[in-house]
């Protein structure tokens, strides 16, 4: 979503309540030293990085496959995660299924999950198309994308000049996010069926399939849900305990 908006509440809840940490595969500059004084929200990256988020690079991916860990990764990357007005919950994922390829190096498990919300909570009033017509600001986004790392040069269509920038957003009264997880999807005892290129991008297309489903899936069954207010979620919690899980939609 939008500039990441359910990361936090994701990883926390994964940490709280399965005692598993979500090694998110980051843009490298939050890493930045100099980025500090370009973020308006600093802190809330300080929490990635404290949760143990890396750059994303092959390397750090590799490192992360080869010590097992959970790792959390957003294929169409900083393009879904600053997209324009009226790209809500589409995808944009690369050509090459490159993920696939270090998941079955590994025998990881791939687990394709989709995440709705951010449309309840704010309300995008200007993309970067906007910002880059507002007088003098278009020197500004020149400015960080100078110094920034570039990701995926070699790409092409929408993935092509993914431009850093702050979009300017409108908040909303607080809707709710909903998160759903499919089927994992093992590479485990397919290495070899894997290093077929066809093989390969039929996975790839598969596990997009399956978090496109959970979009769709998730923005129709929300309008079923009576909690999807945040007045009537704290009216269940002030009955309940404030410590009671607010239930949701039935599957």
């Amino acid at each position: 979503m939008l500039m990441g908006a359910e990361l936090l509440s994701m990883v926390l809840e994964f940490f709280n309540k399965k005692n598993i940490n979500l090694r998110g595969l980051a843009h490298p500059f939050l890493f930045d030293k100099t980025a500090e004084r370009w973020l308006p929200v600093s802190s809330l990256f300080d929490c990635m990085r404290l949760f143990g988020a890396v750059p994303v690079t092959p390397l750090n991916f590799y490192q992360l496959m080869s010590e097992k860990q959970f790792v959390l990764l957003y294929p169409g990357g900083l393009r879904e995660g600053l997209h324009k007005k009226g790209e809500e919950y589409k995808l944009f994922w690369p050509e090459k299924s490159e993920f696939i390829r270090m998941a079955s190096r590994f025998g990881a498990t791939i687990v394709p999950f989709g995440a709705v919300g951010e449309d309840d909570i704010f309300e995008l009033a200007l993309d970067f198309d906007d910002l880059a017509n507002v007088p003098f600001h278009d020197r500004f986004l020149e400015k960080i994308n100078h110094d920034s790392v570039r990701l995926r040069n070699d790409a092409s269509g929408e993935l092509k000049n993914q431009h850093l920038h702050f979009p300017i957003m409108l908040p909303k009264i607080p809707g709710r996010l909903y998160l759903l997880f499919g089927k994992p999807i093992k590479t485990q005892g397919r290495e070899n069926e894997l290093k077929c290129k066809e093989k390969e991008e039929e996975l790839y297309l598969n596990v997009q399939s399956e978090v496109e489903d959970s979009i769709d899936y998730l923005k129709t069954k929300r309008e079923k849900d009576p909690y999807r207010n945040i007045l009537s979620r704290l009216v269940y919690k002030a009955t309940h305990g404030f410590d009671t899980e607010v239930p949701t939609f039935e599957l």
